[in-house]
C-alpha cells in the first residue's frame, strides 16, 4: 500500500504539484487531429487541470489557448474561428495560435494595447492524425516528440480511439500493467475466445521487473505445456504510457496514453497497430462498431453520450459510467460473462475507477502479482524526488529513441531468462515485423 502523502503526490497533477511538474516536461497527446477543422468549431480541452480550447486556423495551424478571454472572461469555446484567428464573441478580441492578440475592434486606432495583450497558449504539433502539446517550462526549447512506434507507422497500420474515464490517471494506468487480471476479469462462464487465451492456462503467474531508462518492463511468467513458460511483458513508459503484448489471434501491438485531464478524470487514448502490415480490416470494423452489442478494447462509435461543447472532451464521454454502474447486468454475470459488464474496456474501466475517483491506497493489501504496480509507483516517486531535490529531469524527456520499445509475448524454456530471450524483440524497429510468432 501507499501512504496517504505518497498517494497524493502521485495523483495530483495541477501546475503547482510535483506530478504536475513532472508531466509538463513531456509532450502530451491530447486530441485527434480530425476533431478540429480549419475555421471550424473550437474544441474544449482540459489537461493537467488547466482549461483550454483547441482550434485550427484558416492556414491549418492548430492552437491551444486559455478557455477564457483575458478581457472579461467570456468563453472562447464560443469563439468565431475566422481569418487565421479565434475571435471572442463578446467584444471581438482576436487571437492567433501563438496567443498574440491580432485585433481589438472596440479599441481606438493606434492603441498599443493589442500589441501587449496575449492569451495563454501552448505549442501544438501534429503527427499521424494526433495532436500533441507541450505545457512545460522550456517553451522556447521544448524536447522532441517521443518516438512512439504507433505514431510513426503509416496511418493504415494503426487504430487510435479516445474516451474519458472517471478516475485519476494512475488508477487507470495500473490496470493495464496488471497482467494477472486478464483471464479472470474478461473470462466467460460459458467458454469463448477469452477463455482460450494462453494466460488462462495459468491464473497464478509470477512477476519479474526490469527497470530501464524509459520506464519498467513487467514480465508475467506462466507455466504452459511441458517444461515451458509463456511470458507476457508489458511496458510502462514515462510518464503515462503502457504497452500491451500481442495475442496469438490476429496479433497486434497495443497500449494507452493515460493522460490526466485533472485529478479525477483521465483521457484514455488507445492505439492498436501492426508493425509492418496494413491493420486488419475485420479488427478495425469491430473496434468501430463493437461486437454483438459489446465493447472491445476500443471505445466503439456507439459508446458515447453527447455533452455540451463547453464541457471538456464533450464528444468522448461514455454512456458506460459510474452513474449507471457501467450497465452492469447480474443475469449476464451468472449465465455468460464473469464480470457482468458489456465488453473488455468497460470491464477494465469499472474496476480501475473503483469506488472513488481517487482511491485511498492506504486501504490496499497488495499481493505478489502486484509486483509491477509497486515497482512503477516506486519508480515514479523516485523521479519526483530527483526533480524536486536535484532539478534532474528523467533522461527520457530529451531522448525520444528511448520510447522505441515493444511489449512481447514469448514462449521460452521453463525458468530461462526472459530478458535474454526478449531483449532484441522488445526493441522497436520501424517497418520490421514481430520477429517471432506471438
Amino acid at each position: 500500500m501507499l501512504s496517504y502523502e505518497d498517494n497524493e503526490r502521485l495523483v495530483r497533477v495541477g501546475p503547482d504539484t510535483e506530478m504536475g511538474r513532472l508531466m509538463r516536461l513531456y509532450w502530451l497527446p491530447f486530441l485527434a487531429a480530425r476533431d478540429v477543422e480549419a475555421d471550424g468549431q473550437p474544441y474544449r480541452v482540459r489537461l493537467l487541470g488547466e482549461d483550454l480550447v483547441a482550434f485550427r486556423d484558416s492556414s491549418g495551424r492548430v492552437g491551444l489557448v486559455d478557455h477564457a478571454c483575458p478581457h472579461r472572461g467570456a468563453q472562447m469555446a464560443f469563439g468565431r474561428n475566422e481569418e487565421d484567428g479565434l475571435r471572442c464573441i463578446y467584444h471581438g478580441w482576436k487571437f492567433g495560435v501563438d496567443g498574440r492578440c491580432l485585433d481589438m475592434p472596440a479599441e481606438p486606432a493606434g492603441s498599443a494595447m493589442p500589441g501587449r495583450m496575449r492569451i495563454k497558449s501552448y505549442p501544438v504539433r501534429e503527427r499521424h492524425g494526433v495532436l500533441w502539446t507541450y505545457m512545460g517550462p522550456e517553451a522556447g526549447n521544448p524536447p522532441p516528440l517521443p518516438d512512439m512506434e504507433w505514431n510513426l507507422v503509416p496511418e493504415d497500420q494503426v487504430v487510435v480511439t479516445l474516451r474519458v474515464q472517471e478516475c485519476n490517471w494512475l488508477q487507470a494506468l495500473e490496470g493495464e500493467i496488471d497482467s494477472a487480471h486478464a483471464a479472470i476479469l474478461h473470462g466467460r462462464v460459458d467458454g469463448g475466445t477469452v477463455n482460450q487465451w494462453r494466460q488462462a492456462q495459468d491464473l497464478m503467474p509470477s512477476f519479474e521487473c526490469q527497470q530501464h531508462d524509459a520506464g519498467i518492463s513487467i514480465a508475467a511468467r506462466r507455466k504452459v505445456g511441458d517444461e515451458q513458460n509463456y511470458v507476457r511483458v508489458n511496458q510502462f513508459l514515462m510518464p503515462f504510457w503502457t504497452l500491451v503484448p500481442p495475442q496469438s489471434q490476429f496479433p497486434e501491438l497495443s497500449g494507452h496514453a493515460w493522460v490526466p485531464i485533472d485529478d479525477e478524470h483521465t483521457l484514455c487514448m488507445m492505439f492498436s497497430y501492426h508493425p509492418s502490415k496494413t491493420f486488419y480490416e475485420k479488427s478495425r470494423k469491430v473496434f468501430k462498431e463493437g461486437y454483438n452489442g459489446r465493447e472491445t478494447g476500443h471505445a466503439s462509435d456507439h459508446s458515447f453520450e453527447q455533452r455540451p461543447p463547453t464541457d471538456p472532451y464533450h464528444t468522448y464521454w461514455s454512456k458506460f459510467n459510474r452513474g449507471n454502474a457501467y450497465q452492469f447486468d447480474y443475469r449476464s454475470q451468472v449465465e455468460k460473462y464473469k464480470a457482468g459488464l458489456p465488453g473488455l474496456w468497460v470491464q477494465d474501466a469499472a474496476c480501475q475507477s473503483g469506488v472513488a475517483p481517487i482511491y485511498d491506497r492506504t486501504r490496499e493489501h497488495l499481493g505478489t502479482t502486484d509486483t509491477g504496480i509497486a515497482r512503477t509507483r516506486r519508480f515514479l516517486l523516485e523521479a519526483l524526488k530527483r526533480l524536486a531535490t536535484e532539478q534532474a529531469e528523467p533522461v527520457s524527456v530529451r531522448q525520444p529513441e528511448l520510447f522505441m520499445l515493444r511489449a512481447i509475448s514469448v514462449t521460452i524454456p521453463e525458468g530461462s531468462d526472459w530478458m535474454a530471450a526478449g531483449r532484441d524483440l522488445m526493441r522497436a524497429r520501424l517497418g520490421e515485423d514481430f520477429g517471432y510468432t506471438p
